[in-house]
């Protein structure tokens, strides 16, 4: 009996030898992380690009993953369950794990979009069901297989933009997460992923929708549904902004630590004045041709488009490239150029070794030369106000007008992709800076303006009117410069807009001579948000007033929290510490998932 048992090892080992040297390629053990920018999803594929994207402004929603294939033994790492969804009588097939080992499963890095997701989870299960899993170590153990089809309502929305159900029962403490569903609606999906108390899934069908919110009349794109840029175009643009303070509200609950009792209500997210056809920049993309398709083609291949160029974003919950001939948040002047763009790929198609990264940027057409300043140029940027144009090149110049005034940066760096929202913002700002002090006497009103991680100079520039002096701090040499030349640009007499290289170690130290009673600092800091050395040495410049601008409203929730928490270490003399006196969302990308948010904290 034991060589018989013997040789039946053996086999399966030559088996599972064969299955790993002739099948399909192993997947990795871990999912790579992906990078988050902008709300039009515009992802980078596996293939290295020619110009990815270099402003990190870029904010998606949901996080792609490669998916799992059923016909690969190797992939597939399954739970014993029952099967659901008629998708039963199928052989349990895992993953081989090494004996003595256990799988690692990696946390999401704080404040991530996997960690957003995950505070959302655990809100829907209640802490009881959360805290009973973790101390059974089955928080990894999904009830359901690859594949399955459920049947599920909706309970809530993410702040990714996904609808999140409970499972059916008996897995009522497990999360379904969806894309384009909305509460109280019921569903069926596919499940794809599995995750930590959560599977990704398809949705296949909306069974019963929800009439309150769902209006499919409302939607404007055909690829809504499976492009991953878009998530909310069936709602009422109200609902959508109702979602949004909501999700404000959420991420200073789950990542400030601070009570409720010190966090102001959210006001009423700002919208954009442009729902639709706003977007500055895109940044389509496209694979360079399989090797399978190089060897078919031989040496005449069939022209016109092939088959497997795609041109456009990421399909939704893949890495796969969904074929977009117009988008219709993108303005007229991107969507004009993306056709002949497309036609050009198309001619080139096979002469491409490897995918590439388009942009594609709204810009003034005006040929002034960087090195020009004055009433002069002004006049000439008048005089083409309505001209706009296509540009393509990394490395051109942009010029966008904001209001009266005018920037120029390269095309490779960041700047606001809604144009029509600025003027709302920069104004909101301002007041916010000024609205504390309206009866104070002229010697105690804010004078002096320092527009930290300043970039072009957007705040600085377009609130200079309002300034005696204003300083832009910035540790990139070329955004200085461009801030610089658009200080000139807007014929800003010279001196009261300077632009300094700040140390990142002694941020500050450029503009010590300010008063700091009639100081007050913006921050509009990358999505990472700012580091608790930046923290410390805000809180020791002690300003009159703070204004924080952010594109990832959970990492500004974290630094508020960590301002709050610190400014007793920080009191001076007169024994006055920073409050949080205001909190708002804005709407820089409509029918997306992602919001904007402005924090207003005074020295009291």
């Amino acid at each position: 009996m034991n060589a018989i048992l013997l040789r039946n090892s053996f086999r399966t080992i030559k088996v599972s030898i064969r299955r790993f040297t002739t099948g399909k390629p192993r997947a990795a053990t871990s999912w790579p992380r992906q990078s988050y920018n902008e709300p039009l999803i515009s992802r980078m594929s596996a293939q290295v690009r020619s110009h990815p994207p270099s402003d990190g402004e870029d904010a998606g929603p949901v996080e792609k993953r490669p998916r799992m294939d059923a016909d690969d033994p190797e992939v597939i790492a399954r739970s014993p369950s029952t099967s659901h969804g008629g998708q039963g009588g199928r052989a349990e097939r895992k993953k081989p794990a090494r004996k003595g080992k256990k799988q690692k499963h990696l946390l999401p890095e704080p404040c991530s979009s996997d960690d957003v997701l995950w505070h959302d989870v655990k809100s829907l299960l209640g802490e009881e069901k959360v805290d009973c899993r973790i101390m059974e170590g089955t928080e990894w153990d999904a009830p359901f297989d690859f594949k399955d089809e459920l049947e599920v309502m909706v309970s809530k929305l993410s702040s990714n933009g996904n609808a999140l159900a409970l499972g059916p029962e008996p897995h009522s403490s497990w999360v379904i997460v969806a894309p384009f569903a909305l509460p109280g609606e019921t569903i069926r999906v596919r499940v794809y992923r599995q995750s930590r108390l959560h599977s990704f899934a398809d949705l296949l069908n909306v069974v019963t929708p929800n009439p309150e919110l769902r209006d499919q009349s409302r939607i404007k794109c055909k690829y809504f549904g499976k492009c991953s840029g878009c998530q909310y175009q069936m709602l009422s643009y109200e609902d959508q902004l109702d979602i949004k303070r909501n999700v404000v509200i959420k991420a200073y609950q789950n990542f400030s630590d601070l009570p409720e009792s010190v966090v102001p209500a959210a006001l009423p997210t700002i919208g954009s004045p442009k729902q639709y056809h706003y977007r500055t920049k895109i940044t389509p993309h496209f694979e360079a041709a399989p090797r399978k398709a190089r060897l078919e083609k031989g040496e005449n291949p069939n022209s016109g488009k092939p088959d497997w160029l795609k041109i456009g974003f990421n399909e939704i919950g893949k890495r796969t490239v969904l074929d977009i001939e117009e988008c219709p948040i993108a303005t007229p002047v991107l969507n004009e150029a993306l056709g002949p763009i497309r036609e050009d790929i198309v001619n080139k198609a096979w002469s491409y070794k490897k995918g590439v990264s388009l942009l594609l940027r709204d810009s003034v057409d005006n040929p002034i030369s960087i090195e020009q300043d004055g009433s002069s140029t002004m006049d000439a940027l008048s005089s083409e106000l309505e001209k706009h144009v296509c540009i393509t090149d990394p490395k051109a110049t942009i010029r966008e007008k904001v209001g009266d005034k005018y920037f120029e940066f390269p095309g490779h760096a960041f700047f606001q992709n809604n144009n029509s929202v600025l003027i709302p913002l920069t104004d909101y700002v301002k007041d916010a800076i000024f609205q504390a002090s309206p009866d104070l006497p002229q010697d105690q009103q804010p004078t002096h303006l320092v527009d930290a991680y300043c970039g072009s100079g957007l705040f600085s520039i377009v609130l200079s009117p309002h300034f005696t002096t204003v300083a832009g701090i910035e540790i990139s040499a070329d955004s200085i410069k461009f801030a610089t030349h658009n200080a000139r640009l807007n014929d800003i007499p010279e001196g009261k807009c300077t632009f300094r290289a700040g140390d990142a170690a002694d941020i500050f130290s450029v503009v010590s001579d300010f008063p700091r009673e009639q100081t007050a600092l913006i921050i509009d800091p990358p999505r990472k948000g700012c580091d608790e050395a930046f923290i410390e040495q805000l809180l020791a410049f002690r300003c009159k007033t703070v204004v924080y601008v952010s594109c990832n409203v959970h990492t500004q929730a974290r630094d508020v929290g960590m301002i709050l928490k610190l400014t007793n270490k920080f009191k001076g003399e007169d024994g006055k510490g920073y409050v949080l006196e205001s909190l708002r969302g804005f709407d820089l990308f409509p029918q997306t998932a992602h919001v904007e948010s402005v924090a207003v904290l005074r020295l009291v």
